[in-house]
């Protein structure tokens, strides 16, 4: 089943799941892991690929601009791709 054994990935800071994911597709590219392997470290690959892009969505979450108003004073904040 996908994810098995996976567990560890969802306590890996963005840099370390990372470069993880980084050495798996070396491995993968290089062609020299037996099929079984391949399959496994495939899936924590995606397991990976999945909690990268958990994080960089919550780090996205919490960037924001500040709102000023017509006088340049702080009047809150709002996300930074609102239009």
């Amino acid at each position: 089943m996908a994810g098995e054994g996976n567990d560890d990935v969802k306590v890996m800071s963005f840099e370390q799941a990372l470069d993880a994911l980084e050495k798996i597709v070396d491995d993968l590219e290089r062609g020299d892991v037996p099929l079984d392997q391949s399959i496994r470290i495939y899936e924590r690959g995606e397991a990976l690929k999945v909690h990268c892009d958990r994080l960089l969505k919550a780090a996205e979450d919490k960037v924001e601009k500040i709102r000023l108003s017509r006088d340049g004073k702080p009047v809150g904040t709002e996300p930074l791709d609102a239009d």
